[in-house]
């Protein structure tokens, strides 16, 4: 009796223990980071080259160049005074893609369910225009459809991808916002049920209140692992220039990501130690007092193993 009351007790405060992380995990906004300072002060260097009249700026593209590797840059033509060859050369050219990356605008920020957030002291002049007031802090994560998002002047082809592919992040999103809910809520059912048992010394609600932790858990990991398909599917998304995240950003999952996991293991325990508590309950046999009339009308008594049928 008293291993079935610590088994409990012990379920009830893992339980209590994960709705706390798992609301710390809802609350706050570092499921997603990105760090690109590296990226822009990348940038910042390329656009700060001398264009004082003495200085001759000569670009990669304008180094020597070397002859493709398989031959098929020769190219044989024909002209009026003989047969001249011309060898067709191709180059690598980093700073077309350097300038190509620097043209877009990259941030530093933190995403969580319901916001995406600039990350302060990250970047100054965002922050200045944070100040100023020009730029807010914060914007709300959309859960609805909206064509503002999509870029203008492409092709129809790549039009109608991107509209596909963002009904899909959107679907992905609102399962993570509602399994996620849908965990809280039951794990918050379960822990009151188990509690009640636990006060009132029913087995049977001890053992549903550790399979609605079993369940809520299961919804919690739904939840995660669609937040984390979301994530590398927003990152694999085409096109890749419009997209995509260069090389030099640091991107990676916040710590309101690790509560979150860190919750599911806790309330996958508790629904462990809650449906195993009554099984290792066992009745307590007594014997009847005498064979008095009518004596032992609530009394459990062992019979020998001849009188059970047993030989």
């Amino acid at each position: 009796m008293a291993t079935m009351r610590i088994l409990t007790a012990a379920g009830l405060f893992l339980a209590f223990c994960a709705l706390g992380l798992l609301t710390m995990a809802i609350s706050t906004d570092y499921w997603y980071e990105t760090d690109a300072r590296r990226h822009r002060e990348r940038c910042k260097k390329y656009a700060s080259k001398r264009i004082d009249p003495g200085y001759i700026y000569i670009s990669n593209q304008n180094l020597p160049l070397r002859m493709h590797p398989n031959g098929n840059g020769v190219e044989r033509t024909k002209t009026t005074e003989g047969a001249l060859l011309r060898v067709r050369r191709e180059s690598l050219a980093p700073a077309a893609g350097i300038e190509s990356r620097c043209s877009r605008r990259f941030n530093s920020t933190v995403t969580g369910l319901w916001r995406k957030c600039h990350r302060e002291g990250f970047d100054l002049e965002n922050e200045d225009l944070i100040f100023k007031g020009l730029i807010q802090r914060c914007t709300p994560v959309k859960y609805y459809y909206s064509s503002a998002s999509i870029p203008r002047d492409l092709p129809i082809n790549i039009t109608k991808t991107i509209r596909q592919d963002e009904w899909h992040a959107l679907h992905l999103q609102r399962m993570t916002a509602g399994f996620i809910g849908m965990a809280v809520s039951i794990i918050l059912f379960g822990w009151m049920v188990g509690l009640l048992g636990c006060c009132k010394e029913n087995e049977l609600m001890q053992y549903v209140a550790g399979l609605l932790f079993l369940m809520g858990g299961t919804c919690c990991i739904i939840s995660l692992c669609t937040c984390v398909a979301g994530i590398n599917f927003q990152l694999s998304r085409y096109p890749r220039y419009v997209y995509g995240l260069p090389e030099d950003i640091g991107h990676g999952y916040g710590w309101s990501m690790f509560s979150a996991w860190g919750g599911l293991g806790l309330t996958l325990l508790a629904g462990f130690l809650c449906t195993l508590a009554p099984s290792l309950h066992t009745p307590q046999a007594s014997g009847t007092g005498g064979s008095g009339g009518g004596g032992g009308g609530g009394t459990l008594t062992h019979k020998h193993r001849q009188e059970n049928g047993i030989v």
